[in-house]
C-alpha cells in the first residue's frame, strides 16, 4: 500500500476485501438461524418491541445521514475506495466509526423485535470481526495518507462512542 500512496496512485483505498456490512449481515443472519435452532428468548414485552422498531429505523436513518455527509465532503464512504479527506465535524467529532454504531444497532433492534437474544448477542463478534478485518487497515491507511492530520483526529475523537 505504500507504492500507492506514495506515488499519489490511490486507488485502492484501504483494500478492505469483506464489506462491514457485509460482516454484520453474515452474523445477524447466523444469529436469526441459531434463534430457529435453539431458541432463547429473554422475555421482552411486547411494548418494547417499539423501541426495537426505533433502534433499526434510526439506524437506517444515521445511515443515510452519515452517507450524506460523505457525499457532501465528496469522499468515498466505501472502505475499499479513495480517501480524499478525513472528516471530523458533525458526529465524526465524538466517534470515529459512527456508521459501524449504527451498523450494530441494527440487530440489536431485530433481536428486541424478534424477543431473540442470539440475534441481539451477533453484534459482539460482528464488531471484533469488523476491527480486524476492516478497521485496523482503515486506520493504518489514514496515518500512512494524512499522517499528523488524521494522528491528531486519532487522538481526540474516540473510536466508538
Amino acid at each position: 500500500m505504500k507504492e500507492i500512496l506514495d506515488s499519489n496512485n490511490d486507488e485502492k483505498g484501504a483494500a478492505i476485501k469483506l464489506p462491514p456490512l457485509l460482516i454484520f449481515l453474515i452474523l445477524l443472519l447466523i444469529g436469526y438461524g441459531t434463534h430457529y435452532l435453539y431458541p432463547v428468548n429473554i422475555g421482552i414485552r411486547s411494548e418494547l418491541k417499539y423501541v426495537g422498531i426505533l433502534l433499526i429505523l434510526s439506524a437506517v436513518a444515521f445511515i443515510f445521514y452519515i452517507s450524506r455527509i460523505f457525499a457532501s465532503a465528496k469522499t468515498n464512504i466505501e472502505p475499499w475506495k479513495p480517501t480524499t479527506k478525513i472528516i471530523s465535524t458533525g458526529i465524526y467529532a465524538y466517534s470515529r466509526n459512527p456508521i459501524y454504531v449504527a451498523f450494530c444497532l441494527i440487530p440489536i433492534g431485530i433481536g428486541i423485535v424478534l424477543d431473540s437474544f442470539w440475534i441481539i448477542i451477533s453484534f459482539f463478534p460482528s464488531i471484533v470481526l469488523v476491527y480486524f478485518i476492516a478497521i485496523k487497515k482503515e486506520e493504518a491507511y489514514l496515518e500512512q495518507k494524512f499522517s499528523a492530520e488524521y494522528l491528531q483526529y486519532k487522538n481526540s475523537v474516540r473510536r466508538w462512542l
